[in-house]
């Protein structure tokens, strides 16, 4: 009985030994588990507003960026309303063709993955959405600005499905809502975009988002985000002008400025500044026009604008010609961004005081302007010419004599012999001579 006794105890305390050692083994793989995700990092980006040119060459910088950094996966947080559909099918092909994890979480809360935000949403390897946020109505607009016929707007359609569908079967989503996104202008919330297997995580924060897709397999990487810092990508300097001058309201202001700065420069030569301003826009504005597919007919109708003012300058109308560029500049700028995805559609707050402003600028300044270069001199020897003078000493056939004119006296030359006290005209100015001819009453 005794050494049963015995035999007991020994087990009691080999099995305690073994449950230590194993309790401190866990601990060590926890810590040293801890100890990599400190060392992890996460890039983050920000995507918000309609998508461009600009966010095209940030998200192609931000991979680049963080897969170079080492950085476990880069997470795009998105806000859009949509955007050009030349820019969305970039992106994608991006997405599609790196093997670099990039996730997509639609936040915060009340943030939209409208149009094209839907299909770079689908085209991401992880697709997340804060609660209270949707996604969908991927219908493709018109683009260029011209009214499409039938058949361009059902080859532009196809296309849009057939590229939804095959984005979201590249990435094992539901292909099915992808569809009607496109065809039917479907939008869904994020809860129900969780149970058609169109996302696949609701986080409510980034930190959730971070601990809900910790230890996910994306290709032969396992994802170890639990503690991972958060490194922000922000938007460069270059992006953020580009951004900010593909802004309809920006481009209407170029627009402006670079009618008055020419006009101003072809008024008053020597200037300089109203040119140089002027130039710089026109080259801002072509930018802008050539990333962006912008109504052609609105630039006609602008230029329209523009010839109506200057002719009313030459030619007064008592305002009719001035009424008719409003109107024609109004419709232009209008134009100009109507059948954009909306976040590059101009505002009316922004329209109207616009069109105010050039009809004050072309019907005040611009008309005396034109006026005052192209009119009558009004000083110089130039505003003397076709003016009368008195003669005050005989100009003979030897065209010698001088005149009085202005309180000056003036060495004269005439082909007509003219008496003093005649009255002549100037004809022109050489040197100090002035040269003249009787008026008519004396011929």
């Amino acid at each position: 009985m005794n050494r049963n006794i015995l035999i007991s105890i020994l087990l009691f305390f080999s099995g305690a030994a073994l449950a230590l050692v194993g309790q401190e083994a866990e601990e060590a793989e926890v810590q040293d588990l801890e100890q990599v995700d400190e060392a992890s990092s996460v890039g983050v980006m920000y995507v918000k507003g309609a998508i461009g040119p600009p966010t095209k060459n940030y998200i192609e910088r931000a991979i680049r960026i963080s897969e170079d950094r080492g950085d476990e996966l880069l997470v795009m947080v998105m806000d859009t309303p949509g955007g050009l559909l030349a820019s969305t099918q970039e992106i994608i092909q991006i997405m599609l063709g790196s093997e670099y994890p990039v996730a997509v979480y639609v936040s915060p809360e009340g943030a939209s993955a409208g149009s094209a935000g839907a299909f770079i949403t689908l085209a991401s390897h992880i697709a997340a959405m804060a609660p209270a946020t949707n996604i969908g109505a991927a219908s493709p607009v018109t683009m260029g600005g011209a009214q499409m016929d039938t058949v361009q707007q059902k080859k532009i359609m196809e296309h849009s499905i057939s590229l939804i569908e095959s984005i979201a079967e590249e990435r094992g989503r539901n292909v099915e809502w992808a569809r009607s996104a496109v065809e039917d202008g479907a939008s869904i919330t994020s809860r129900e975009a969780l149970e058609k297997g169109v996302i696949e995580v609701i986080a409510r924060s980034m930190r959730d988002l971070l601990e809900q897709i910790h230890g996910k397999e994306i290709g032969e990487r396992t994802l170890n985000t639990r503690n991972a810092e958060i490194i922000p990508i922000e938007e460069n300097l270059a992006e953020r002008f580009f951004k900010f001058i593909l802004r309809p309201e920006v481009m209407l202001i170029l627009t402006l400025v670079a009618i008055y700065g020419i006009v101003g420069e072809l008024t008053n030569p020597g200037a300089i500044i109203p040119g140089v301003s002027g130039f710089i826009a026109l080259i801002l504005l072509l930018y802008g026009a050539a990333a962006m597919p912008i109504n052609v007919a609105g630039f006609l109708l602008i230029a329209l604008a523009i010839a109506l003012f200057v002719i009313e300058a030459f030619t007064p109308t008592y305002g009719i010609l001035l009424t008719s560029g409003a109107v024609a500049f109004f419709l232009g700028a209008l134009m100009l961004f109507q059948d954009m995805p909306e976040g590059f559609r101009i505002s009316l707050y922004w329209l109207i005081p616009a069109t105010l402003l050039t009809v004050l600028f072309f019907g005040w300044i611009l008309t005396y302007g034109l006026r005052a270069q192209f009119g009558e001199h009004r000083a110089g020897l130039e505003s003397a010419v076709g003016k009368k003078a008195k003669v005050i000493e005989r100009i003979d056939e030897t065209g010698q004599g001088r005149i009085l004119f202005s309180g000056e006296y003036w060495n004269a030359e005439s082909d007509t012999t003219l008496e003093e006290g005649d009255v002549c005209e100037i004809i022109r100015f050489e040197g100090l001579k002035a040269i003249v001819k009787p008026t008519d009453n004396q011929q």
